[in-house]
């Protein structure tokens, strides 16, 4: 699964050297867990954080949002960008970013990030809710977050600079995913334009999945909300949803529901135990039985389980061209979806949904997720600020 890679160019080089003094020159200050997850506001306990907080609930919750705000999560830490290995992975590591902009430019959003809502970065001791001690501390091996992203040059980039540029971006949205909970039970809805790190599990992470957002943001709900007894998580990306599987197959407060493409990764079979409704697609599935097969599973699960809260993973690696999903789905396929769901869970029967982006490998991604979010716009099945 690795890429070879080399850093021979001077301008890379010069760079390193920078982030390594940046880096070392603040770690007397900041060495704890506590001092790299928290942000500055939280660190040094000024009154712009007291401002952000309402002080209700868990720390990740505890963030101002009113009815100015949309319940779409961003903050433009998502993105990753170091040395340029963020380009050998096919997945675009700026594509969060892109979404935000191209919302902001169809006038969806402001350009000033005041109708969004910006989460925390997840801390060590709120990932252990869900995580072991062990696979945290494995995260502190170069080598190992290489095995995850699948990404051969990490191995010897120092690990101090994995966190801040790699692991702190994932850990961020991870954040994201799980406040994106909170607001869909308050609102209805939520979108985290982040998210969807459905390969990792409690004890491994994979597939350029480090932390179990989708696992943290169920079990966050079930320890914090109200009125939330039930879960399905509905995972329409192209690959299987193996680590939250894992993660939550046993628990019959949740029901899993997962549509992906037989034939690549991960085919985890003991994973695939605990999907309570799939279906497996073949290579270069197309639309039409593509959206037959979402329009027919997705009555069938909510009438059997009737949820309290959708958690929908909704990737885009089903896009034709896509070289890791492998499927022949067009731009259009991906509106319909998004808009069948949007309807089936939250139109038809009222119930909160939470959406995650999840994977997608082309550059063209980002302009099909917002495109998508307009369309339920559009259609009325998102609400902005006083509509």
């Amino acid at each position: 699964k690795f890429v070879c890679w080399r850093v021979d160019s001077w301008p890379a080089i010069t760079w390193l050297i920078q982030q390594l003094g940046e880096t070392q020159g603040t770690m007397g200050q900041g060495n704890s867990q506590e001092g790299v997850n928290q942000s500055p506001d939280e660190q040094t306990g000024s009154d712009d954080a007291a401002a952000m907080t309402t002080g209700e609930g868990p720390r990740l919750y505890d963030v101002k949002f009113n009815d100015k705000q949309w319940p779409i999560v961003y903050k433009e830490s998502y993105n990753i960008g170091f040395l340029g290995l963020e380009k050998i992975h096919p997945f675009d590591a700026a594509k969060w970013g892109k979404v935000y902009r191209r919302l902001v430019s169809a006038k969806i959003l402001k350009d000033t990030k005041e109708d969004i809502v910006e989460p925390l970065e997840i801390r060590e001791d709120e990932l252990l809710t869900v995580h072991t001690q062990e696979y945290l501390t494995s995260l502190r091996s170069s080598y190992n977050v290489a095995l995850i992203t699948e990404v051969a040059p990490v191995a010897i980039v120092p690990n101090f600079l994995l966190q801040k540029k790699l692991l702190t971006p994932f850990r961020e949205q991870t954040g994201g995913t799980v406040l994106a909970g909170k607001l869909a039970r308050d609102r209805g809805w939520a979108i985290n334009i982040g998210g969807g790190f459905h390969h990792c599990s409690s004890s491994e992470g994979g597939g350029f999945c480090a932390y179990a957002d989708i696992t943290l943001c169920v079990k966050f709900m079930f320890q914090h909300l109200d009125n939330i007894s039930k879960v399905l998580i509905l995972d329409l990306d192209a690959h299987q949803g193996n680590g939250y599987e894992r993660d939550l197959g046993m628990d019959s407060k949740v029901f899993i529901a997962d549509i992906y493409n037989r034939w690549i990764y991960p085919n985890d079979r003991e994973a695939k135990r605990y999907i309570d409704k799939k279906i497996e697609l073949d290579l270069h599935t197309e639309d039409t039985v593509y959206l037959g097969a979402v329009k027919t599973l997705l009555p069938e699960v909510l009438d059997e389980f009737r949820p309290d809260m959708v958690v929908y993973n909704a990737g885009t690696d089903i896009l034709k061209g896509d070289p890791l999903g492998l499927l022949d789905i067009t731009d259009d396929g991906v509106r319909d979806r998004d808009e069948m769901v949007f309807t089936e869970v939250k139109k038809n029967r009222n119930i909160p949904i939470v959406m995650v982006t999840s994977g997608g490998y082309q550059r063209n991604n980002a302009d099909i997720i917002a495109n998508s979010i307009i369309n339920l716009h559009s259609k009325g099945l998102i609400s902005g600020p006083s509509e």
